[in-house]
């Protein structure tokens, strides 16, 4: 069911949008997670870094891919904030036929790059061979990535966040069976567990393509849908690119972060891994947030409602700072804890490194969270190059601490790159957040939306 968010109490309509999106968050990092979990558990402690390794190169490809369905959805969002049904199917048709193209590049490109960038990344001897099998199948495996990303981008666009909801969770699930069948069953290591993300990730991507078909008539496509307009595909291109190169800049960041981690040997390696875990699980509720803000930007925008755009952010802002507060606090208690998840019987060694990467980025969160906050919203109201700027920030502070701190802080100087980082990316977007509100209207307006609007609002 589609949802308009252009209309009632702002913050109410984010919280409730972003429940089932936080819930199908959480369970997509369950669903990533179930490789680590499973294969720390039941094969060791060097296939779990094997493992872990590979996350910053895969985060490299499926970032872009997140980054550019997202950044189609930006446009099929505004249209349908703006009531254009004919332009928002224009957009699926478009966003669809583009994300086909890309894949057979990104699948072509990254399994030739897979083994360079492992040794480029300083990938330890013991574990090298194993990380090469998993990232090989995970990136053959890239089509079915993107169909679900794209399904699942513009359910979203429409204001829909339970369906992609509902075939998260069985895509986790099946995942789990599939890496013990795969693992346990047929023997098949390291490699079993990618085979079964892929799999399950199909599956779940072609059941909701059937979902779609059935229960969503607004997104009954047409003929003229799939027509190609340079100007509209330009459009998808100006706004998905950027995205997907700011999710791939920050990639690049972690890969060197991977690189200067991986000096330190396997065991320090299994515990950042496990950490890191940790860390994705408490500070989803931000990246919903931040997702939120985006769908709710970019219809208002199509809608020409501004003063909610205002109003909404402000608050959810507001928000966002005691998520952080709360997520912070729950890392440095409960770390431990969670980290035995993902190792059996962890030594204290490894549970030591684990708390104090925990320990110091829960010092940070409140940095993470409004930098989510302002990415997603600046995206949703069409602002490509700040986000991408962003990026680019985010990759040259955690180069440089990368780079510096580790020779003269060791284990901490690692730990420090991501929060230095967020702090380094939240800087442009600040300046950029501070010159969208001043240009745009203090009032709504009544006027039809148009592709001109959007681009004069945001270039003042």
């Amino acid at each position: 069911m589609v949802k308009d968010m252009t209309k009632g109490e702002p913050i109410k309509l984010m919280i409730w949008f972003s429940i089932p999106l936080l819930i199908g968050n959480v369970f997509q990092q369950f669903y990533n997670m179930a490789d680590t979990i499973i294969v720390g558990r039941t094969i060791g402690v060097q296939a779990l870094a094997a493992v872990g390794s590979t996350g910053a190169v895969s985060f490299l490809i499926f970032g872009f891919v997140m980054g550019l369905t997202s950044g189609f959805a930006v446009i099929t969002a505004q249209r349908f904030g703006a009531g254009d049904l004919s332009g928002m199917r224009r957009s699926v048709g478009i966003s669809v036929i583009l994300s086909v193209g890309f894949t057979a590049l990104l699948t072509a490109l990254s399994m030739l790059a897979a083994r360079p960038m492992l040794r480029l990344m300083n990938t330890p001897a013991d574990i090298f061979n194993d990380a090469y099998s998993y990232l090989l199948i995970i990136f053959a495996g890239v089509g079915a990535s993107f169909f679900y990303n794209v399904l699942g981008s513009i359910l979203r666009a429409l204001g829909d966040s339970k369906t992609p909801l509902y075939f998260l969770v069985l895509a986790s699930l099946l995942n789990i069976v599939l890496d013990f069948v795969c693992i346990l069953w047929l023997h098949q290591g390291v490699a079993g567990a990618a085979y079964a993300t892929v799999t399950a990730q199909l599956i779940s991507g072609v059941l909701c393509l059937i979902y779609m078909i059935k229960r969503f008539p607004v997104l009954r496509m047409h003929r003229e849908d799939w027509r190609m307009d340079r100007a509209f595909v330009r459009e998808h291109l100006r706004m998905g690119l950027p995205m997907a190169f700011q999710f791939s800049i920050t990639a690049i960041g972690v890969m060197v972060l991977q690189g200067a981690l991986n000096r330190f040997g396997s065991t320090v390696v299994a515990a950042y891994t496990a950490a890191s875990r940790v860390e994705m699980i408490f500070t989803q509720p931000m990246l919903t947030l931040g997702v939120t803000a985006a769908t709710y930007t970019a219809q208002n925008l199509g809608a020409q409602k501004y003063a909610r755009i205002r109003e909404g952010l402000h608050r959810s802002a507001l928000l966002a700072v005691c998520i952080a507060l709360f997520s912070g606090t729950a890392v440095t208690l409960l770390g431990r804890f969670f980290v035995r998840l993902f190792i059996d019987e962890p030594t204290e060694e490894i549970l030591s490194y684990a708390q104090t990467y925990l320990n110091l980025i829960a010092v940070f969160f409140i940095a993470l969270a409004m930098l989510c906050m302002l990415r997603n919203a600046l995206q949703g109201m069409g602002s490509a190059f700040f986000p991408m700027l962003a990026g680019v920030a985010e990759l040259v502070m955690r180069t440089v601490v990368c780079l510096l701190l580790p020779q003269r802080m060791g284990y901490i100087g690692v730990c420090l790159a991501s929060p230095l980082a967020w702090i380094g990316a939240l800087l442009p977007l600040v300046f950029d957040y501070v010159r969208q509100m001043r240009s745009i209207p203090a009032r709504d307006t009544q006027r039809a939306w148009t592709n001109e609007d959007s681009h004069d609002m945001i270039n003042g």
